[in-house]
């Protein structure tokens, strides 16, 4: 595997590519982790629409765990870079979404288990 940006503070690997353009988008953004809690933001529930119809234009609607996030940006930042990662990815449009709003419902079971839920 190659060595990834770093999207927390240890170093993250790439994944495996599949050649399948959904599953290596959201395998990239796994490699993006919240900076308050020790979850990749997909696992977290925290992207609820994603789109790789047109490569050229991959769409991601996101949330935050909340509204007052101070790395809001930076996270947005991140998510897209890391599906950009992905083979075949031509372009990203992000779009940050507030409705539902999060909640611990939405984590992956995994996500769960990391962090004593289950």
């Amino acid at each position: 595997m190659n060595e990834a940006p770093v999207f927390r503070d240890d170093p993250v690997e790439l994944p495996e590519w599949t050649g399948d353009l959904e599953a290596d988008v959201i395998a990239g953004i796994r490699t993006v982790f919240d900076p308050e809690i020790p979850v990749n933001v997909y696992d977290l529930g925290l992207i609820y629409r994603l789109d790789v119809a047109n490569p050229e234009r991959i769409e991601i609607d996101m949330t935050l765990t909340a509204p007052g996030c101070p790395v809001a940006g930076e996270l947005l930042s991140r998510v897209e870079k890391a599906a950009l990662l992905a083979p075949g990815a031509k372009g990203v449009k992000m779009q940050l979404v507030f409705d539902p709003p999060w909640s611990p419902v939405n984590m992956s079971d995994e996500a769960k288990l990391e962090l004593g839920m289950l």
